[in-house]
């Protein structure tokens, strides 16, 4: 009786995996014609499940088997054909042989699963068989076939994927690609924008480069359709909605309001976030708010109540783009970016006295003796600690001009007054421009190179406040400031190496900037910082880890330093968020590459993975998810290999656990 429950239940299974598959309305791009033979052949084996699942009589073992093999398969054909269904245009283009390559694999498996299974011990009609028998036949007449692609739409796509930023498209290709790809209306570049941006959510913070270009291969395709169609519009079901700019839904309209997911709303105001910043502890807050509670005296993050190790704000990109996707596919006016507290105060003046002396300090500057110079630096240095208000009247003085002329200055001292009191400076927003047009940078990077240890930690410090500009950090970087920072990293002080560690990670968000810090030898420092037994730079260190293992010249430097079992230990008995940026390491390092998925199954990555999966934050448990599901796949090819049975076995009743994470973590 168990026995023939068991059979019912897997045939309802199988009914259920083809039912969701048959539910895939259409596909895109091109591979449609390709997944529409798959799923059709796939909805002519309902009726032997239907067959099995209504007979009394119960199938042998070894079909019971194959089967359960037909089962897995059927489940990887699923996400196959969803991704085929939903998934980026461009990236099935760009990625065509990734994606060919895992279509093979899935037929390959479904070829193999019908081929165990003895059609003549199953108690199923003649005409079910001869069908069964029809799709098999398909199987292995297409095993091994690659359909021929659009050359010219490959050619067109990898010209403008691979092509440098500095360069303009060539408007003929984006005709023909805005053609091909049937991106020519709003409604088609939302689907496309959110189907890449949903590839972003899935690897967190870190973007994958390819992704990060593809991404920036559609806005240059969305310029040229709104330049074509000045008129272009969303369509009116998507203009139903208004809502403000902090998220409410307005009043003259009945229709319901779009919900905002919980993280693009601000943990302190609850409000749909304008300008998501970073906090040391990881955690995200809109800029004006936890300015605010910074100013109240506070020296904790308001979610996890932990002390702030530093309270600099970095701003969290990634998750600004998401918004701004989320706010266009819903035709929502994305909320405007309210300058900082900080620069707000801007319009109250300093007072007469304070006035008075600035202007003394800025003659003092000017003056041809160097004993003048140097007090006078230092002095401005002091006023820019002081308040904002100061820091707003020095630089309407015009005093960053000269003082950025000092950075050269033989004199250390000077030097150092000079760069520190930029830094000051640089806290107010407006001043961060000014002093980038004033062409500091070439002078900072000097400091950092040739100054005294405090000038040269505080230059780390300024390029790190200068980075928060996103044109800066492209800026910075092609001025030679990553290698000296990379030098900092490894001899400075204890705040020396913070100061180049938060620099370099700022200037790491930007993807050029990655492998010059690969290149500079940064991997080797960071792996030293993390094994360090006073362990006092771990956070740094793992989250710059975590983005360059985005870039394939940081994946690979990564993997040459067996850092594999150190990441592990950190998932064993890391913070929170050491976690999850050594999770996030690892999914790029076993992405592909089977070494380090034997080495993470050798070293007993499995049980401390099941448990960030179920209590890991949430990034953690995507990132555990994803490894998760590569252990599994990888185990899954093992099982021919008759030296690993045991060790399968064994992994196969903890990865019992897996589909429920992956629902927890993904939804």
């Amino acid at each position: 009786m168990e026995e023939s429950q068991s059979q019912r239940s897997l045939a309802e299974k199988l009914i259920e995996s083809v039912n969701s598959i048959s539910s895939i309305s259409e596909y895109r791009g091109s591979v449609k014609k390709l997944y529409c033979n798959l799923a059709r052949r796939l909805k002519l084996l309902t009726p032997m499940f239907e067959e099995i699942r209504d007979n009394k009589q119960l199938i042998p073992y070894d079909s019971l088997e194959a089967l359960n093999l037909l089962k897995i398969a059927l489940d990887s054909a699923k996400e196959l054909l969803k991704f085929g269904s939903d998934g980026s245009k461009i990236y099935l283009v760009v990625e065509r042989e990734t994606v060919m390559a895992q279509f093979q694999e899935v037929t390959s498996d479904l070829e193999q699963a019908l081929s165990a299974t003895s059609f003549e011990k199953l108690d199923i009609s003649d005409e079910v068989k001869e069908q069964v028998e029809l799709v098999l036949a398909q199987f292995r007449r297409g095993k091994g076939r690659i359909e021929a692609p659009d050359v010219e739409l490959h050619d067109d796509l990898l010209t403008l994927y691979n092509k440098s930023s500095e360069i303009a498209p060539d408007p003929g290709i984006l005709k023909r690609l805005v053609e091909k790809l049937q991106l020519n209306g709003i409604t088609e570049l939302t689907q496309e924008s959110l189907a890449l941006h949903e590839m972003v959510a899935v690897t967190g913070d870190d973007p994958e480069e390819r992704i990060e270009k593809m991404s920036m291969l559609l806005k240059e395709i969305k310029d040229f359709v709104q330049t074509e169609n000045p008129n272009i519009s969303f369509p009116s079901k998507e203009k139903e909605v208004p809502v403000s700019c902090n998220g409410q839904a307005s009043t003259e309209t009945n229709t319901k309001s779009p919900v905002i997911p919980d993280d693009f709303r601000c943990p302190i105001s609850l409000e749909l976030m304008s300008d998501p910043v970073i906090v040391s502890t990881g955690q995200t807050y809109e800029r004006l708010s936890i300015e605010k509670w910074l100013e109240a005296g506070h020296s904790t993050c308001p979610k996890t109540q932990q002390a702030l190790s530093k309270t600099t704000l970095t701003p969290n990109y990634v998750l600004r783009s998401l918004i701004a996707q989320w706010c266009e596919a819903n035709g929502i006016e994305p909320p405007k970016r309210s300058g900082s507290s900080t620069s707000s105060k801007t319009g109250s003046a300093c007072s007469p006295a304070e006035r008075t002396k600035i202007e003394a300090l800025l003659r003092k500057l000017s003056a041809s003796s160097p004993e003048d110079k140097r007090s006078a630096a230092g002095e401005i240095r002091l006023l820019a600690k002081r308040n904002a208000n100061n820091r707003v009247a020095i630089a309407d003085a015009g005093a960053i001009p000269l003082l950025v002329s000092l950075l050269s200055t033989p004199d250390s001292r000077t030097q150092e007054h000079a760069v520190t009191a930029l830094l000051n400076l640089s806290i107010c927003e407006d001043n961060k421009g000014i002093i980038v047009s004033s062409g500091a940078i070439p002078g900072i990077v000097h400091v950092l190179k040739k100054g005294s240890m405090e000038a040269r930690e505080n230059a780390a410090a300024t390029l790190f406040s200068l980075s928060v500009i996103d044109e800066n950090k492209i800026t910075i970087g092609s001025s030679g400031a990553i290698p000296p920072l990379v030098t900092l990293l490894s001899e400075g002080s204890p705040r020396g190496k913070k100061d180049a560690a938060t620099a370099l990670f700022n200037l790491s968000i930007y993807q050029g900037n990655k492998g010059k810090a690969v290149r500079s030898g940064v991997i080797p420092i960071l792996m030293q910082l993390l094994t360090d037994t006073q362990g006092s730079m771990v956070d740094e260190a793992l989250a710059i880890l975590a983005i360059l293992a985005s870039h394939s010249e940081g994946k690979a430097a990564i993997g040459a330093v067996e850092a594999v079992p150190v990441l592990i230990d950190f998932i064993r008995s890391g913070s929170p968020r050491n976690k999850e940026n050594a999770a996030a390491v690892l999914v790029h390092l076993c992405s592909g590459d089977q070494k380090h998925l034997v080495e993470a199954q050798e070293s007993g990555l499995l049980g401390p993975l099941l448990h960030l999966a179920q209590n890991g934050t949430e990034r953690g448990k995507r990132k555990a998810a994803q490894l998760l599901e590569r252990l599994n796949r990888f185990t899954e090819q093992q099982k021919l290999t008759p030296a690993s049975s045991e060790a399968h076995s064994q992994t196969e009743t903890q990865l019992s656990l897996l589909p429920s994470t992956a629902n927890a973590v993904d939804s």
